[in-house]
């Protein structure tokens, strides 16, 4: 149970997607200008995640690694993955209309989303089991989740901030995401003693 909770905690603070891998930058800084459509964006990235772990974990241990195919991973993963996607886009479409609007062209592009397919990709470089997968797979959507709320209020304050002209837009936004970054080393050495 121990090490679930460190596999938990440390795709939540550490070895988050966003902030420490620097996967997953598009929607990041895309989707993060409303707290509405970043928690849109996130709530469908973790959806995606966890369900593209469920999948693509047994076809790659009882597929493809029995069979030799290996190599064949990444195309694999990215074809599942934008079949996750589609569902998704279908639903929200359906359901939730204004969110689908508002998240635009960066909802299709969670199919190319290098988060969700490095932590597919990532759960069995790792050798984590089955349980183990879908646990870091729960913690990165939740990372990604906190890093795009929090970043979702740092820009709302920049909007208001007194900028110079020559950091105004794009050059702010990510002087702001590096010090975002930042504060996230510090979880390294809590989560690595808090269980030692």
């Amino acid at each position: 149970m121990t090490k679930l909770i460190i596999i938990l905690l440390s795709a939540v603070f550490i070895n988050n997607y966003v902030l420490s891998r620097f996967l997953g930058i598009c929607p990041f800084l895309g989707v993060s200008k409303k707290l509405d459509s970043a928690t849109g964006m996130s709530l469908a990235v973790i959806f995606v995640m966890l369900m593209a772990t469920a999948a693509t974990y047994p076809i790659q241990i009882y597929l493809l690694n029995p069979n030799g195919l290996g190599y064949l991973q990444t195309i694999v993963f990215i074809l599942v993955i934008a079949a996750l996607v589609q569902l998704v886009e279908i639903v929200l479409k359906r359901f939730v209309p204004s969110l689908h609007k508002s998240l635009g062209v960066y909802l299709p592009l969670i199919t190319t989303n290098c988060a969700v397919l490095g932590v597919t990709i990532l759960n069995i470089d790792e050798g984590y089991t089955f349980l183990e997968a879908m646990v870091n797979s729960l913690g990165s959507g939740l990372g990604f989740f906190l890093a795009m709320v929090m970043f979702s209020g740092v820009r709302s304050v920049l909007e208001k901030a007194d900028v110079p002209k020559s950091f105004k837009g794009l050059p702010i936004t990510l002087v702001a995401a590096a010090i975002v970054s930042l504060s996230f080393l510090g979880f390294g050495g809590v989560i690595e003693n808090l269980f030692a």
